[in-house]
């Protein structure tokens, strides 16, 4: 008897299909003074996927993407879905040495650079033995403007039909290990994330509008699918500042955006925080990394909590795998993650794979139809992580509360071991943030000869206040188990982020360490 094929939904490029078909003469793109209809993005998209086949990049090869956010993010984007190739998107802001091995290891044969970055791909075509270079909107010696080339080609689609497990997005993530490694999208994963936004978070309508500031490579590109789908418009900022944020956000009646809490915070000590009009704004998500209680207290405060969504989630399983809904913004749970994505399993397990007790502390496992197919390249990394059964070890520590929401204790690298004590720093740094002298701050663990290590607190105190070592350290102590109240307090003028704006612990660590 014939067994059915499991049903697997549709891919990434059909659902690119569904959004030009249903809302062509829309408005789709925004950035600055240009804008574009999805019909415009929808066939600029093709004749940019028939200029890459021109250009030699064949469907199923790498071609790396070396831009920073602007009007051709999307219809580039989009384009490699259509050529069928696989993405590799470069962040613009990391060492040339960084990005040559990023090239050489996902063997790139081709690279898109935007106008701004030319001198950075000449270098890169220099480091990198055969890599051939394209321009968008640009062009350098021997390497063509693929924008003007795009101009000459067909406004259809190329005769490419995908398979569901075709890579078409490798995304490098560092994690807090250090190590880099280049998560592998596909077809089927990268539609299930829509469907992970659109049933978890916000169920986008032709009315919404989504502004971006942070690097679309990242969590803000996901939002871009659901919006193109339901016939929302996507609002794009070269980069994050608060000021030009705030002015676009009134002016565009923007209804949903995404930010990190440094955005966030940066945000409420805007002076025009209290003179701009949120009123069409609905949605204020935030992860990627914990979201100090002060800081999230404060956005409430002046924006109400009906507004304020919380997701946690990985690279490698996109976008939330656990959500904090406005109603749940509570005192008791403001430390929480949320509850689990109603498209994600989630279990807590022990080093050998095992369910831990209810009420305990145990790593993250999830399954969900948004996970990556593996790292690239990495087969040691790929047996750690993609365990059997299709379960992704996330190497996060969490723990269930007696009503099923999930406490991310915190990384298991991140975790402080004194003196025989675990220390999970986002404790420590939430009561430290509640000073009010205290901008920012990281807490690390350093080497020490009798605790093993010890709880040291860099902080960036606000400008014009003052605090002592000592003084920190008691205002801890008041609020945590004593074992946990830094021993050392380093002050800092800034602390140092990850390329998407996390706090960079592991970099603090190594430049206190020496």
């Amino acid at each position: 008897m014939h067994s059915p094929s499991p049903a697997r939904g549709p891919t990434y490029l059909e659902l690119i299909r569904r959004g030009a078909l249903q809302h062509g003469p829309r408005t789709a793109i925004v950035y600055g003074e240009q804008s574009m209809t999805f019909t415009e993005v929808d066939q600029l998209s093709s004749r940019l996927a028939h200029a890459l086949h021109a250009a030699g990049a064949a469907p199923r090869t790498r071609v790396a993407l070396l831009l920073n956010n602007g009007l051709h993010s999307v219809p580039l984007d989009f384009a490699c879905v259509k050529a069928g190739i696989n993405r590799v998107p470069l962040n613009a802001r990391l060492s040339l040495a960084e990005h040559a091995r990023m090239v050489a290891d996902t063997g790139c044969t081709h690279l898109v650079f935007g106008p701004d970055l030319a001198e950075r791909a000449s270098a890169l075509r220099e480091a990198v033995a055969g890599l051939s270079c394209m321009g968008l909107g640009a062009a350098l010696d021997g390497a063509a403007d693929l924008l003007a080339q795009a101009a000459s080609c067909p406004a259809q689609a190329p005769a490419f039909e995908p398979a569901h497990d075709d890579v078409v997005l490798t995304l490098f993530t560092s994690g807090t290990t250090g190590t880099l490694k280049a998560a592998q999208h596909t077809q089927a994963s990268y539609a299930a994330i829509c469907r992970n936004v659109l049933l978890n978070l916000l169920p986008t309508t032709a009315d919404d509008a989504m502004l971006h500031a942070a690097s679309l490579i990242h969590a803000s590109g996901v939002f871009v699918l659901p919006f193109w789908l339901r016939g929302g418009r996507t609002v794009i900022l070269p980069g994050f500042e608060p000021g030009a944020f705030l002015r676009t956000l009134q002016a565009e009646r923007i209804t949903a955006i995404n930010l990190v809490p440094t955005m966030l915070q940066m945000l409420f000590e805007h002076p025009d925080l209290a003179r701009t009009d949120v009123a069409a704004l609905r949605y204020v998500i935030y992860g990627a990394s914990p979201m100090p209680r002060a800081v999230i207290q404060r956005a409430m405060a002046a924006w109400g909590r009906h507004r304020f969504w919380q997701y946690y989630g990985q690279t490698e399983v996109p976008l939330c795998l656990a959500v904090l809904r406005p109603e749940d913004h509570t005192d008791e749970l403001l430390d929480a993650c949320g509850q689990p994505a109603i498209d994600v399993e989630l279990r807590l397990i022990d080093e050998a794979g095992n369910d831990v007790p209810p009420g305990t502390p145990g790593e993250i496992a999830v399954r969900a139809p948004s996970a990556v197919s593996g790292y690239h390249n990495a087969a040691g990394l790929n047996a750690e992580t993609f365990v059997e059964g299709g379960w992704v070890r996330t190497r996060d520590v969490g723990v269930f509360d007696a009503r099923g929401f999930l406490h991310l204790k915190d990384r298991t690298s991140d975790m402080i071991i004194s003196g025989g004590y675990n220390v999970y720093p986002r404790e420590v740094e939430n009561a430290l943030m509640s000073h009010p002298a205290v901008r920012e701050c990281a807490v690390i663990g350093l080497p020490h000869e009798k605790w093993v290590e010890i709880v040291t607190a860099v902080v960036v105190l606000r400008e014009g206040r003052q605090a002592d070592e000592a003084a920190l350290i008691a205002h801890v102590a008041d609020q945590l188990a004593s074992y946990k109240k830094p021993q050392r307090v380093i002050f800092a003028s800034e602390i140092p982020k990850t390329a998407v704006g996390k706090l960079n612990r592991r970099q603090l660590r190594e430049l206190h360490r020496g």
